[in-house]
């Protein structure tokens, strides 16, 4: 009878210890599901940044044309959005560091 009940007893032990890894795996399988979901965030903020680069491009492109050509309000306009980046990046930068 005692034999029985080590074998029980033995069952019952590699029962848990298989319950605990399937715990884990089911831990790692969340994990990687939920980084490939980040993942899908990260590319997502990739194309609006490389959508802003473009646009912002356009924007430089547009001004250094105005600038070009000669006209006084449009390049004190300009000069005065350069001023404003620059005092806009100085506070950002005074605020982190």
């Amino acid at each position: 009878m005692s034999d029985a009940y080590e074998r029980e007893r033995q069952n019952n032990s590699r029962l848990d210890d298989l319950a605990s890894k399937v715990t884990a795996l089911r831990g790692v399988t969340i994990d990687i599901y939920d980084n490939a979901r980040d993942q899908g965030v990260i590319d997502s903020a990739n194309d609006n940044f490389s959508s802003f680069t473009t646009t912002l491009k356009g924007s430089a492109t547009r001004l250094g044309r105005m600038a070009q050509s000669g006209n006084k309000v449009a390049i004190f306009k300009l000069a005065g959005m350069i001023i404003v980046a620059v005092v806009v990046l100085y506070w950002i930068w005074s605020l982190f560091f």
